[in-house]
């Protein structure tokens, strides 16, 4: 395996150093892609600090702000254009746990060859560290909306500790993912799944994060159920249309 991990940064420069030493301790054969914003903190100074001392750091500079999803698809479009057999996505506020990374990647390079696997909350092992029980309560209704609603094979739908086959991911239309923000994680599992890729989870520890402050909201959540619905209801308008196409054609058949 070749790995690319890739941290998306803005303003992150508490916590930035910390989860890419951790990152290297852990999968020292993998290289690290930091994907900065633009950040007024300094984090992509820090950043290219960090890469000029170790090889296997690199980063990518964006020129502002333009959301999770964004910053993902652009890192994703530098490595397909590599070497790499898999990239892997993590935040870099610490809330995911580096040490874990090498279980990830262990499922990942298993002779059934997932395209997907997914750090997850909610399977057998799966554990949150820190969370309000209603912000808990609030995710796992979510998840399970998403998943019922899409009917998508994966409980953690909107896990943000992934990793991905490359050669997968050449196959799908990056350009085609519109989600910018947090909705991309649902996002690309759709399209994953609706490109008949294999998706697994392997259980995870989710912590709160360790330091900056958190970008989500209650907005974030309702725009990602507004969505969701919205994607659901196109999907089950399509299939009713097929089911009266199929009823019509029977009956004219007769």
């Amino acid at each position: 395996m070749k790995v690319v991990v890739i941290i998306p940064t803005y303003n992150e420069i508490e916590s930035l150093k910390p989860i890419v030493g951790r990152v290297r301790a852990a999968v020292p054969e993998a290289d690290v892609l930091v994907v900065d914003d633009n950040s007024p903190d300094g984090t992509g100074d820090l950043a290219d600090e960090l890469a000029s001392a170790d090889s296997h750091v690199l980063v990518l500079h964006r020129a502002g702000k333009e959301g999770l999803g964004k910053a993902y698809i652009a890192a994703f479009s530098w490595a397909t254009d590599k070497e790499y057999t898999h990239v892997v996505q993590m935040d870099a506020d610490g809330s995911h746990r580096p040490e874990q990374l090498p279980l990830l990647l262990e499922r990942a390079a298993m002779s059934d060859r997932p395209d997907l696997v997914i750090g997850s909350r909610y399977v057998r092992g799966g554990e949150l560290e820190g969370w309000p029980k209603s912000r808990e309560i609030l995710s796992r209704a979510g998840n399970f909306y998403i998943k019922a609603w899409l009917g998508l094979p994966a409980s953690d739908v909107t896990a943000g500790f992934r990793v991905y086959r490359v050669a997968f991911l050449r196959r799908l239309d990056l350009s085609s993912v519109e989600s910018a923000g947090y909705f991309f994680q649902t996002d690309m599992t759709d399209k994953v799944h609706q490109l008949g890729g294999s998706i697994v989870e392997m259980p995870i520890s989710f912590a709160q994060r360790e330091a900056g402050e958190s970008k989500l909201s209650a907005g974030i959540f309702t725009e990602s159920l507004k969505r969701t619905t919205s994607m659901g209801a196109k999907r089950r308008g399509r299939q009713l249309a097929g089911l009266a196409r199929r009823a019509a054609d029977k009956l004219r058949g007769k």
